[in-house]
């Protein structure tokens, strides 16, 4: 078929596998990110630079809205760094924890978690990685360029992120303090981008623990139309 585009396009035929080996593949990913866990015990063992730039050459990928890619990740290992965001972390969480600022049913809901306003990990583990949405480009001229989906967009990114690490044998946690306007000034970002989620990354500590939970069956999240 030959289509007519006002825009470049090139071919895309993406491998087809048999179905055998499409559902090895399936199982064997699905069994993989089975073991996935968020952890909150980190070891300090050092963490090759290059796993996280390629997590997040992995988190690049990801589809966005009008391929605007509104994501930035900012990467932090020096020890000065970790240990400011660590405090304004803590700072905020003990506002939330100790100073009442989380309402009942979202502490009934964080109970089994055990979840403090202890933070340590973030001046333990190697690497902080801060991922940033962007509202909208500034163009050269003084005007913006909005975009669009940045919220679903930049959650699909952080989820291949999350997978890229595990795939590579390390650990990770959705922090996301609130408020976070703190890593904006930390990391020294513009206005038109806002934190979304900072990353601990590296290896679970050899005595990690994580909560004893359990994963909604398929049942419950998969729901077949007529």
């Amino acid at each position: 078929m030959t289509r007519e585009h006002s825009y470049p396009f090139i071919p895309y035929r993406p491998e087809r596998y048999p179905e055998d080996e499409m559902l090895r593949r399936g199982r064997g990913f699905y069994e993989l990110m089975d073991q996935r866990r968020s952890v909150r015990f980190f070891s300090d063992d050092p963490v090759p630079r290059e796993c996280v730039e390629l997590a997040v050459r992995a988190a690049n990928t990801a589809p966005s809205g009008a391929h605007q890619q509104p994501w930035k990740f900012v990467l932090i290992g020096d020890a000065e760094t970790k240990k400011r965001v660590r405090e304004a972390a803590e700072a905020e969480e003990r506002r939330n924890y100790e100073g009442g600022r989380l309402p009942p049913d979202w502490r009934e809901a964080l109970a089994p978690l055990e979840t403090t306003s202890d933070k340590a990990y973030l001046e333990t583990v190697p690497w902080l990685v801060v991922c940033f949405a962007e509202k909208y480009e500034p163009r050269l001229d003084g005007t913006k360029r909005k975009h669009y989906y940045v919220n679903e967009s930049v959650g699909i990114a952080c989820g291949m992120f999350i997978a890229a690490l595990h795939t590579m044998g390390l650990s990770t946690l959705t922090h996301t303090p609130n408020p976070m306007a703190f890593l904006t000034e930390i990391c020294e970002r513009p206005s038109n981008e806002r934190p979304y989620i900072l990353f601990p990354v590296g290896y679970a500590a050899d005595d990690a623990e994580v909560p004893d939970l359990t994963r909604k069956p398929l049942s419950e999240v998969l729901i077949e139309m007529p």
